[in-house]
């Protein structure tokens, strides 16, 4: 992220924190005036119109002061989520912020909220709340108890009436005075019987009575024989009861009676005192919501007031540090020509900016400096890469403790390994042969070049080497050795090569020309004196024979070194391998039939530009070898006696003929010197069969290798040899029928594979 885009940012922010304090002002300013105007502080009446328009703006400012909040809360947290500088700590100084402005907002509503109630619960206690309601119970149960009184002695005046009901017939003047009678001593002032249709029979009313009405018709129709009706008035005094006597006809005993005014009245007075202190009650919970309202308001306005004051103290804190955190981030990942701003408002952060940017303006000339001398290193190891690269012989470097540092491709092809495997390994570990020129290189400090040959076996190929081991030292400090590898086994071979074809044409040349004579002798003396010599004749016989055989081998042996000294030259033409491989097997299957031989050759031809006559000679002789290894093992260790031989084409237009055996196999020491002449492990040999093979491939630019045998076949330790010549001839790899060194030395690496 770039310092152009943080300063975008920080503008964007600039422009939020103005709405933002406009808005937190505003807000502050209505709380103030609605808390004045409903505490009564202000001319303006607290209406319940003006109370609805106070907290809607309130509600209003409100919605828009959490909106801002939101949107700096989700720019907060979305600047966290993609990694933004000091994101973490600008949450947590929010956090911090909010979390002091809502602890004492809560601490501080809970306090009034507990004040509020405690202020309010002595006109709400429990046991004035029970007074009033046990007031409107007594009332409710005197009223009851008049009832209950007045029921119980209409029943008694009912059984009087029932038992007069013959008087009543008989003469009703006495049962009116029976019946006036009964009613003093019950204390009914009014009393009547009414029948079912409402026609009075008798009334009796005493002289300060109040006047009582028949009873009405739904009256009547309660009325019953078994439970009497009080009715209690829903006004004045006069409470009355009735009650169905047990007369033929239809008849209600209806009788009255005043009661103390308060029976009546004080219940109702009662229920209204009650009805009065629950609305009181109800009141109490909208004066809490009321005065919770607004607290709730108030504060939950200072809340966001005080959660914006500290996004905007945050913001102003975290901007500068997070410009720090950028421009440190592009200076970790290499610009130090990055500069942040500085702003004199910011203080301390701002002398933090400016030494920063003094901090960044030397990294930087120190980094130009680096860089100019890592660039003229890195020439210099380019350079030195270049030239090892293209050195032909191997150079290994090491550090003072052996430790392995450089290897050159060339180094990597004659120890056969690759990808820089042995960089990091010991010397003695990689190179094991090196170690006494290594040991002689460290007891002789004085010399700084130790030199000498050895020979290395890798992969089953023996090559020598020769070693210079250098010392690099300066200021008197070891600084590890250069180990110089030159593949020499080439110009060894060429060298006894060329040696022994010098030994070859002296010997012909010295031991040839009194051959002859000798010959020529001995059959003159056994001609001229054989008829003479008769004693002993036989062993004369067999000495002059002895001595023409002797001679024959002589001559046969000089022949073949003179063949050695002068092989000749090939005659290139395009042929096929794959036909002159199968002539040289089926003529040795018809010389050794006691020996099977397995050949894998393809059906396809391979045509490649080579002298038929010279590599049908190799294969021959190979195969000769291979045939004679095998019967000079017993056929109780070998099992049956087989020749197995392949011919294959190999990437890169390579052409190899493998031969493989059962039989004794080759030394596992000095192996490569058997292609030298007269090096043979075979009695009678003359040691001239591979190195014959191996002129003739070197001739075609190609070579011959001696290997253990595969699991291609079984049964003793077995052999492998292996002759490869590229397909396009000797002529077309090096002119002059010689093949250059680094052309061969590709042709090698190919055919390896």
């Amino acid at each position: 992220m770039s310092i152009s885009t943080d300063l975008s940012r920080e503008r964007g922010s600039r422009v939020s924190g103005i709405i933002g304090t406009i808005a937190v002002t505003l807000a502050l300013m209505s709380a103030l005036v609605t808390f004045l105007v409903l505490a009564g502080m202000t001319p303006i009446l607290p209406t319940h119109i003006v109370v609805v328009w106070a907290l809607f703006i309130n509600l209003v400012l409100v919605l828009f002061l959490v909106s801002i909040i939101l949107w700096e809360t989700y720019s907060l947290f979305r600047a966290r989520r993609r990694g933004a500088a000091a994101a973490g700590l600008h949450v947590r100084i929010v956090a911090l912020f909010s979390l002091v402005a809502a602890f004492p907002a809560i601490l501080v509503a809970v306090v009034a909220s507990i004040t509020l109630e405690r202020g309010l619960d002595p006109w709400f206690t429990s046991s004035l709340k029970a007074l009033i309601t046990n007031t409107v119970e007594i009332a409710h149960a005197y009223r009851d108890t008049q009832c209950r009184n007045m029921v119980r002695e209409t029943e008694l005046m009912a059984a009087d009436l029932n038992r007069a009901k013959v008087l009543y017939n008989a003469d009703r003047k006495l049962f009116h005075d029976f019946m006036l009678s009964r009613s003093v001593f019950l204390g009914f002032p009014n009393a009547m019987l009414v029948q079912a249709d409402g026609t009075v029979l008798e009334r009796i009313e005493s002289r300060n009575a109040a006047h009582l009405d028949p009873p009405t018709a739904d009256d009547l129709k309660d009325a019953n024989s078994s439970d009497p009706i009080c009715l209690i008035p829903k006004s004045g005094n006069l409470f009355r009861s009735l009650l169905k006597l047990d007369w033929p006809e239809p008849t209600v005993l209806y009788v009255a009676r005043q009661v103390d005014p308060r029976a009546v009245e004080f219940p109702a007075a009662a229920e209204t005192g009650v009805a009065y202190y629950q609305a009181l009650e109800e009141k109490k919970l909208g004066i809490q919501i009321a005065f919770a309202s607004m607290f709730a308001l108030v504060a939950f306005i200072v809340l966001l007031s005080a959660i914006w004051f500290g996004l905007s103290f945050a913001n102003r804190l975290v901007t500068p540090v997070r410009r720090l955190i950028h421009a440190t981030d592009q200076v970790a990942s290499g610009n130090f020509y990055v500069q942040v701003p500085i702003r004199r408002t910011e203080g301390d952060l701002a002398h933090l900016g400016a030494t920063f940017n003094k901090m960044t303006s030397e990294l930087r000339q120190q980094h130009d400096g680096l860089i100019a001398a890592s660039d003229l290193i890195d020439k210099r190891r380019r350079f030195t890469e270049a030239v090892l690269a293209g050195v032909s012989a191997g150079v290994i470097g090491t550090d003072a403790a052996g430790i392995i540092t450089i290897v050159n491709p060339s180094a990597e092809a004659l120890l056969r390994t690759e990808g820089g495997t042995l960089v990091g390994e010991h010397i003695s570990t990689a190179l094991p042969e090196v170690s006494a020129l290594i040991q002689e290189a460290l007891s002789a400090r004085q010399r700084v070049l130790t030199q000498g040959q050895i020979a290395i076996t890798r992969e089953g190929r023996e090559r020598t080497l020769n070693v210079r081991v250098t010392s690099e030292q300066a200021a008197g400090q070891d600084k590890g050795f250069i180990v110089t590898l030159d593949d020499i086994t080439g110009l060894v071979a060429a060298q006894r090569t060329s040696a022994w074809a010098d030994v070859a044409r002296r010997i012909a040349h010295e031991i040839k020309n009194p051959l002859t004579p000798i010959q020529l002798s001995a059959e003159r003396i056994r001609r001229k004196y054989g008829k003479v010599i008769v004693e002993d004749r036989t062993v004369f016989d067999q000495c002059v024979a002895t001595i023409v055989r002797q001679v024959d081998d002589i001559k046969r042996m000089v022949d073949e070194f003179s063949s050695f000294a002068r092989m000749p030259k090939p005659t290139h033409a395009m042929e096929d391998v794959v036909d002159a491989v199968r002539q040289v097997i089926f003529l040795m299957r018809v010389g050794s039939p006691d020996i099977t031989f397995e050949e894998d050759l393809p059906d396809a031809p391979i045509i490649a530009r080579f002298d038929r006559r010279l590599i049908s000679q190799a294969v021959t002789n190979i195969v000769k070898n291979a045939t004679e290894a095998v019967m000079a093992v017993g056929a109780d260790k070998r099992g049956e006696g087989r020749v197995h031989v392949s011919v294959r084409q190999d990437p890169g237009d390579i052409v190899v003929i493998e031969v493989s055996d059962n039989g004794k196999g080759f030394p596992s020491e000095h192996r490569q010197r058997l292609l030298e002449p007269y090096m043979t492990t075979r009695e009678g040999g003359t040691g001239l069969g591979l190195a014959i093979v191996g002129k003739i491939l070197e001739d075609h630019g190609g070579a011959i290798e001696l290997l253990d045998r595969s699991d291609a076949i079984g049964g003793g330790p077995g052999a492998r040899v292996k002759m490869w010549f590229p397909k396009a001839g000797n002529g077309d790899v090096a002119g002059n029928g010689d093949v250059a060194a680094a052309d061969k030395d590709d042709i090698r690496q190919r055919a390896h594979g």
